[in-house]
């Protein structure tokens, strides 16, 4: 989830300076409490790219002053799918102590006795966390989970190249936008355009509703100029693409390139997910963890996050704050009568993931 970050929109708490040394450390405002009783010890990081305040464009730099805070190193990886993060957990050829799946695959990690229990006792800042998403489906109990981001899925276009489109998934298959349209490459996301269109679940069990998507698919695949998935930043901020469907949180920072990007949450519907902070079952640095965890849901450095990475924040010290950038902002936070209508991701039968996989490759044949 690769993110272009402007400088307005990483808006610093307190003011910070640079020198020829470069990054210098932030006084924050911590309300949770933070030793060095495991200092020289070092805490494994595994999160998407592009998903932390890291210090570019005068931000706050969250591993820097966690390291500064507790001396604790962080060796910070990043992967750029919930399934390749999940083959390189599977072949167990690197330990982690923390990672960052998304909801769906939560689940599947859950099943497969995957990750360790997180006692939230530990963590003071949980209180933080948005009740809205405490105990959802993956983690009905939160033995294993703490919420880092929210996110909804929508449909961008360019106002300058083309006239509104209908607000509906159709718009990707419409005639008028041969060539100058997108669409997911991942079967997850792309198969999830063509089922709100038909009124399936993303998550039925049924191949018929499969290959019924597939066909429609594969109706719209003349109209398409390609499949893409970061790819879409340069298509649609350039114009060399006129509309495609991406995560909401992205299209704030296109639009910040280009001012003629425009967005909707489609009238069928969309997905809608959670990606959390998760213990490996491998994880080694377990209080390490706990303490990170916590530090990332400090007022201060969430809000640096949000800021950041422009996603909907769960942490209620966050979306409260009228200094946030994204206050109240319709499209992160829509009020409940503009709320589109929501379905999450779960973990689908083997049998079936392999089977909507091997569609997908007929499609990209076809």
């Amino acid at each position: 989830m690769k993110k272009i970050i402007s400088v307005i929109l990483c808006l610093c708490l307190v003011a910070i300076l640079f020198t020829g040394c470069g990054y210098e450390y932030q006084e924050l405002n911590l309300v949770g409490k933070y030793d060095k009783s495991l200092k020289g010890t070092t805490l494994n990081v595994y999160n998407w790219g592009e998903y932390i305040s890291d210090g570019s464009d005068d931000c706050l730099d969250v591993n820097k002053e966690f390291e500064k805070l507790t001396g604790i190193k962080v060796n910070y990886t990043t992967f750029e799918s919930n399934e390749t993060m999940y083959s390189q957990l599977k072949g167990g050829g690197v330990s982690y102590d923390l990672i960052f799946p998304s909801d769906y695959m939560i689940e599947r990690l859950i099943n497969e006795n995957m990750l360790k229990k997180i006692d939230v006792g530990k963590i003071s800042n949980y209180k933080y966390i948005d009740k809205k998403y405490k105990g959802l489906f993956y983690d009905p109990d939160e033995e294993y989970t703490v919420p880092y981001n929210v996110g909804m899925v929508g449909v961008i276009y360019n106002s300058a190249l083309i006239d509104e489109p209908e607000h509906s998934w159709e718009a990707l298959w419409d005639e008028k936008y041969r060539d100058m349209s997108l669409n997911f490459s991942n079967p997850r996301d792309g198969f999830m355009t063509a089922q709100m269109i038909l009124g399936q679940s993303v998550n039925t069990t049924n191949k018929k509703d499969w290959d019924k998507a597939l066909e429609k698919l594969k109706q719209g695949k003349d109209v398409l100029q390609s499949y893409v998935m970061d790819e879409i930043y340069g298509k649609l901020e350039t114009g060399e693409a006129a509309i495609g469907p991406y995560y909401a949180g992205d299209y704030l920072f296109m639009k910040e390139i280009n001012e003629d990007l425009e967005f909707f949450y489609p009238k069928e519907g969309t997905n809608i997910f959670v990606d959390a902070i998760c213990v490996p079952e491998s994880a080694k640095n377990i209080e390490a963890a706990m303490m990170y965890i916590n530090f990332l849901l400090e007022p201060d450095v969430s809000l640096a996050n949000a800021e950041y990475i422009g996603y909907a924040s769960p942490n209620t010290a966050v979306i409260e704050n009228p200094d946030y950038y994204y206050y109240k902002n319709e499209i992160l936070y829509p009020e409940e009568k503009d709320m589109p209508k929501v379905e999450y991701y779960h973990d689908i039968d083997p049998e079936i993931r392999s089977y909507y996989e091997n569609l997908w490759i007929d499609l990209k044949l076809y």
